[in-house]
């Protein structure tokens, strides 16, 4: 009732004796609900202070943990034409074992005997060479037999120049010996005319004095153009020092010039032999990239160029292979804000795609269907998600993984944090912060002590 009127009908009557009201005012349920209610409260308040782990719950995939053992494709390295197929999808195949043959497209490589006519090539530019050495040692031979013509020819001309300069002195000396003559003639002659001047000496003993005076300087005369001749074979015998001198230098250089022209030429054919060389090796080197192998063992999944005669280019995939032996991880995504709570080593918890799993995040102890994991590496540049890429490995002191997931699979994970009560949990939640940051066990610094 609601007591709106003045005349207050529940002070006169009493309406509890009646049935409907023993049915309103007495009922035991509301007792009960009531005590349910309180207890649920006190249970709840109970909750709000039992213990939640914090976790960081991300998305990602199987994969494996080394590079090589990831599913990858092979690639020619040189264009080509399919040839024949040693294989079928779906084949196991050991490494080194043949896949495909292909054939050459290029016009530069269709000579069958391309490697012998190179090797020929090679023998001929090597005995070209040879035949330089020796050409280089003859010539050398020459310079040295110059070299010694050149130094007998210099002592000639010196000793040559010694001998002249001896008769130089000598016919000086016998113009020294003529001149004293012709002094001695003259002498006699003015004596005698003297004599004969006086009556005492003929005109016929004056005749021949004077004949013997004229002998005396004609002599004087021709011993004077001896020494001028022998003078002049001096001059001669210097002048050919210097011609020999010359000429030989001349001919020296001109044989270095041919032995350096020699040499260059040696090296050029040196050089053209170790070009022919290399491309001896690239050629042999060539043909081994004619059969396709398999780099590693594992199973072909798809032939990505398919048929006989079609051709590819270079670096183009042409079968995909997935590796027999890998250790399998999980690479998952997380959040830049939850990247600094992420550190190596930790633990994760993760629940494969496809396997049945209980979990209750915020007590790990609980959930059933998980596997345990540890950070491996933690990647430091963004991806093209937006999100830090995780790579998490099997935790060796757990249960291992399952045989049967592939690679590639989903994967859900957990990555525990620290544990706080259920309603510091909730309030964070409320307001959207973080969770709590912390350093892993063994990183935290100890604050300094403060100087007195």
């Amino acid at each position: 009732m609601l007591n709106i009127s003045e005349e207050k009908l529940n002070e006169r009557i009493d309406i509890t004796d009646s049935k409907s009201g023993k049915f309103v005012f007495f009922r035991t349920h509301y007792t009960i609900f009531n005590k349910v209610l309180i207890g649920l409260f006190v249970l709840f308040l109970i909750i709000l202070f039992l213990p939640w782990t914090q976790n960081i719950r991300a998305t990602g995939n199987v994969t494996t943990l080394s590079p090589e053992h990831r599913p990858q494709t092979i690639q020619s390295p040189i264009p080509g034409r399919i040839e024949q197929w040693y294989i079928n999808e779906g084949d196991f195949v050991n490494k080194g074992d043949t896949i495909l043959r292909i054939s050459e497209v290029s016009s530069d490589y269709f000579d069958p005997k391309l490697i012998s006519r190179t090797s020929g090539q090679i023998n001929a530019k090597n005995q070209s060479a040879s035949t330089y050495d020796e050409k280089i040692n003859a010539l050398g031979e020459q310079l040295a037999a110059q070299e010694n013509e050149r130094g007998l020819k210099r002592n000639q001309a010196i000793n040559k120049i010694e001998q002249s300069r001896l008769k130089v002195l000598s016919d000086s000396i016998k113009v020294e010996a003529a001149e004293t003559q012709v002094e001695i003639a003259k002498t006699q002659f003015e004596r005698i005319q003297t004599l004969q001047e006086e009556g005492l000496k003929s005109l016929t003993d004056l005749e021949a004095r004077r004949l013997k005076l004229q002998e005396a300087q004609a002599k004087l005369i021709a011993q004077q153009n001896q020494l001028l001749s022998s003078r002049n074979e001096v001059i001669n015998a210097e002048i050919e020092i210097n011609r020999i001198s010359a000429e030989y230098a001349d001919k020296i250089s001109k044989t270095r010039q041919e032995i350096f022209t020699s040499q260059g030429n040696q090296f050029n054919t040196r050089a053209e032999v170790d070009k022919l060389e290399i491309q001896l090796s690239n050629y042999e080197q060539r043909s081994e990239l004619y059969y396709i192998l398999a780099p590693q063992d594992g199973y072909v999944n798809k032939a990505l160029r398919a048929g006989l005669g079609e051709t590819f280019s270079q670096g183009e995939q042409l079968v995909g292979i997935m590796p027999s032996n890998y250790q399998m991880a999980v690479e998952t995504y997380v959040r830049p804000l939850d990247l600094p709570l992420i550190h190596v080593g930790e633990e994760v918890q993760v629940q494969f795609d496809g396997w049945p799993a209980i979990i209750f995040s915020g007590w790990p102890n609980l959930s059933y269907g998980t596997y345990s994991a540890k950070v491996v590496a933690v990647e430091n540049y963004i991806s093209p998600n937006g999100k830090y890429r995780v790579l998490l490995a099997p935790d060796p002191d757990d249960n291992p993984w399952p045989n049967q997931i592939g690679i590639g699979s989903g994967a859900q994970t957990i990555a525990l944090l620290e544990n706080v009560p259920i309603w510091y949990e909730l309030w964070r939640n409320l307001n959207g912060f973080p969770p709590n940051y912390y350093a892993p066990d063994g990183t935290k610094q100890e604050k300094p002590a403060k100087s007195k």
